[in-house]
């Protein structure tokens, strides 16, 4: 792998790991809990009116809200790193191909 790909890489994996608590709050997810009216809201609803009337422990939409409220825990950062470390290595590779 050459070095700018490297570079690509590391900036999108970082990029991922610093947005995602902004994202998760813009999205509804925060530390008060599910924002009214937000995209979370939606999710939590359905999520409900899947399973009965209650949003399962666990879930997306409870994982997401956890770490909305607590921080993402450092699995969770790395998991957010690999993701944005594959995409910025896929967009670098993809812009390089045209």
């Amino acid at each position: 792998m050459d070095p700018l790909t490297l570079i690509a890489t590391g900036a999108a994996a970082a990029g991922a790991i610093a947005a995602a608590p902004a994202v998760l709050a813009a999205a509804g997810f925060t530390a008060g809990g599910i924002a009214a009216g937000s995209v979370a809201s939606t999710l939590m609803s359905a999520a409900a009116v899947a399973n009965g009337g209650g949003v399962t422990a666990g879930g997306v939409v409870a994982v997401l809200q956890s770490a909305g409220a607590a921080g993402i825990p450092l699995a969770g950062q790395a998991i957010v790193g690999a993701v944005g470390a594959t995409l910025g290595a896929v967009a670098w590779l993809a812009t390089a191909l045209v």
